[in-house]
């Protein structure tokens, strides 16, 4: 493991640690407050997202550091960026839940350096370089060789309360959820997007995240030999808003479903 996995994974694994500790608390100890909406926010990703900052900071102190709860700092004189969400799967968390997950990536732009993704409950850590392939405890993964929708379990994020985007989604699954094998929603992108990774979910599709929640998924993915476009099939921007990852023969399939669903919601809106 090169030097700057090494400091990622120390990274997540101490936060993890946190992280694991503060679960058997959470519901009597922790300070919870409401977030924009209804996602939620703890001390758990406030002592996370430090720890992470702490060791990053000591292996390269000139990156920009953008967390999901302190937002972007430093990297005046550095185009590199870590991208960082401390606990992806928040109320997993908060509701017992071993769903969650701790992301890192290091990008330049929106290409994907490195990544690592550390689900502590479920003692999996997964990390990839760019060339260098990618891991899960030390093993070598691979995305699944799907080709058909129709063979393929698709994992989704779902608009909850507070979110837009409902009515297009309830489109969107009406058509894929008629062909597919399987569709799944763990409530963490960071869980679905590593379960594409190790082949177990053959794509992830999301029309509302955020960069630091798909970049370490996304450069594992493509490590694992996977692909990833945004949702309608254009080229993935991290900060865009919306991904389709997965077995490369799946993205055009699938994204040519998205994009039919929006194209018939308009249809639908413009008649009434």
């Amino acid at each position: 493991m090169s030097p700057l996995l090494t400091a990622m994974s120390e990274a997540a694994r101490a936060a993890g640690e946190g992280l694991v500790a503060d679960s058997a608390r959470v519901r009597t100890e922790l300070v919870v407050q409401n977030k924009i909406g209804p996602d939620f926010v703890s001390q758990a990703d406030l002592r996370a997202e430090a720890t992470i900052k702490a060791i990053l900071a000591e292996h390269a102190p000139d990156y920009a550091f953008h967390g999901e709860e302190g937002g972007r700092v430093g990297g005046e004189h550095s185009d590199l960026t870590w991208l960082v969400d401390p606990l992806d799967g928040t109320t997993n968390f908060l509701w017992g839940a071993p769903l969650f997950g701790t992301c890192i990536a290091l990008a330049r732009g929106d290409e994907v350096l490195a990544g690592v993704i550390n689900m502590p409950v479920l003692g999996e850590l997964l990390w990839a370089e760019q060339g260098k392939g990618a891991f899960l405890n030390g093993k070598p993964i691979r995305v699944s060789d799907k080709t058909r929708i129709e063979d393929a379990v698709i994992a989704f994020g779902i608009p909850h309360a507070g979110k837009p985007g409902h009515d297009l989604f309830r489109e969107e699954m009406g058509r894929l959820s008629r062909k597919a094998t399987g569709v799944r929603r763990t409530g963490s992108a960071a869980v679905d997007l590593a379960y594409v990774a190790c082949g177990r979910w053959d794509a992830y599709v999301e029309r509302i995240v955020a960069a630091w929640d798909m970049a370490a998924g996304v450069g594992i993915i493509i490590e694992a030999g996977g692909a990833a476009t945004d949702a309608d099939g254009n080229p993935l921007k991290l900060h865009g808003g919306s991904v389709c990852a997965g077995a490369p023969a799946l993205i055009a399939p699938l994204t040519a479903e998205m994009r039919a669903a929006g194209a018939s919601l308009d249809s639908e809106r413009a008649k009434a």
